[in-house]
């Protein structure tokens, strides 16, 4: 287990698969969340994205941060080619999303900030995921059931679609939901000692 000596852990995230990812790990923590625009340069590319937001997303935070709370923030991108997968903005553009990962492979990153009074420390996770050919009705009834509205790439690899429609992935589960548990956890040790 990891001592987290003299930090309580504040997870800045409404997601419940951060929840449920970061309790999996026996780490106590107290959520805290707020509206962060997730604007980044458009000369950005890949991992570089998910790591700017992530320390966007601390900077946001450092005004309240108590010198005993350890600080976690995190975002996940779907990265195809050299175009960003965000949150869809609409059923239809989840649709659109989800058809244009069909019969592909794509990257999802992670990253990952933990961030003290005294210092901090990025760093992010890359899983490919291989999508087999979907039919269009298919791509429907899940967007229209699941409402993946909050996912990046309009998806989540824990719901139905990632049952029907993921031949593989190549790299961490986990990291796909949202949160590469094994690699933070290495990383905050690492932080701590």
């Amino acid at each position: 287990m990891v001592d987290l000596g003299k930090y309580k852990v504040v997870l800045a995230s409404k997601s419940p698969r951060r929840h449920e990812l970061l309790k999996g790990l026996e780490i106590p923590f107290t959520v805290r969340s707020q509206e962060v625009d997730e604007s980044f340069p458009e000369t950005l590319m890949g991992a570089d994205i998910a790591v700017y937001l992530s320390e966007k997303k601390a900077a946001a935070f450092m005004e309240d941060l108590g010198g005993d709370e350890l600080l976690i923030t995190s975002d996940t991108i779907v990265w195809l080619g050299d175009h960003v997968f965000n949150k869809p903005e609409s059923e239809e553009e989840a649709v659109e999303m989800i058809a244009t990962l069909s019969g592909r492979q794509h990257e999802v990153i992670t990253a990952v900030c933990i961030t003290t009074r005294e210092k901090q420390r990025s760093f992010h996770d890359l899983t490919k995921v291989f999508f087999a050919d979907l039919d269009l009705d298919d791509i429907r009834h899940y967007v229209k059931k699941y409402k993946p509205m909050d996912k990046a790439g309009a998806y989540g690899i824990q719901e139905w679609i990632g049952y029907a429609g993921i031949d593989r992935i190549e790299g961490s589960f986990y990291n796909v939901m949202g949160f590469p548990t094994q690699k933070f956890y290495t990383e905050l040790k690492a932080f701590l000692s």
